[in-house]
């Protein structure tokens, strides 16, 4: 899965094609060992749980990128 952004061990990463399982546009967010799916543009975690800061930094960041990360 190709990674789209790092930051503060933020991992997150878009499948081109990624619809059979979330039917959302949505991204994979990995913080060490948890992995999360986020729907865009709202920043609902559709699947996994992270930490309060670190969900408030995807979503900022979601915010900021919602144009381009819609576009992919």
């Amino acid at each position: 899965m190709p990674v789209i952004s790092m930051f503060y061990g933020l991992i997150i990463r878009m499948y081109y094609f990624d619809t059979q399982k979330h039917q959302t546009p949505h991204i994979h967010v990995q913080y060490g060992d948890q992995h999360v799916v986020i729907q865009i543009p709202d920043g609902k975690i559709l699947e996994g749980v992270l930490k309060s800061n670190k969900s408030k930094l995807v979503s900022a960041w979601i915010e900021i990128h919602q144009d381009e990360l819609l576009a992919n």
